[in-house]
């Protein structure tokens, strides 16, 4: 299994998984929704895909990353943002209610992590997820990616919603 470092707040810890690359198709995932039914990559159809990856929907930049780009994607027509953690469900379904965010969609890998292994990102020292961002096309081919090297920076905002208008 390919292996690389990252930080977080300046500590070294160590990601499992290839990172995935422009052009590439992206895999299969098998989450779970809030209420734990399972969601699948072909759940969202012919759909351009935001796959915005936290650590924990409860903290400062996994919250304003969440809020931001459904603030941002809910605007489009043909577009849909996921976000993945491996926050509980039950947790996810929390913050979206305190968040007034209910219809934003937020997966859980909490049960198996497979989805951090084959995206890149399960950061092994903690079992949470390494921060990312990918855009897939309407066939999810990867057109976007950001792997960001110090987990609690933000992701280029900007440079991802393009992406995806680009795709519309």
């Amino acid at each position: 299994m390919e292996k690389r470092k990252v930080t977080m707040k300046g500590k070294e810890l160590t990601v499992r998984g290839p990172k995935l690359s422009i052009g590439q198709k992206a895999p299969d995932f098998r989450l779970v929704d809030n209420q734990f039914n399972p969601k699948t990559l072909a759940d969202f159809g012919a759909k351009v895909k935001l796959l915005s990856i936290v650590p924990s929907l409860d903290t400062g930049v996994c919250d304003a990353q969440t809020r931001r780009f459904n603030e941002e994607l809910s605007k489009l027509e043909g577009a849909v943002v996921i976000t993945v953690s491996v926050d509980l469900p039950f947790a996810q379904s929390r913050w979206c209610g305190n968040a007034g965010l209910n219809e934003a969609i937020t997966l859980s890998d909490h049960y198996d992590v497979s989805f951090g292994e084959a995206y890149g990102v399960l950061i092994e020292e903690m079992r949470l997820l390494a921060r990312a961002v990918l855009v897939l096309d309407q066939d999810n081919i990867i057109r976007y990616t950001e792997y960001l090297e110090e987990v609690a920076s933000h992701p280029n905002y900007e440079a991802a919603l393009e992406a995806v208008r680009a795709l519309l």
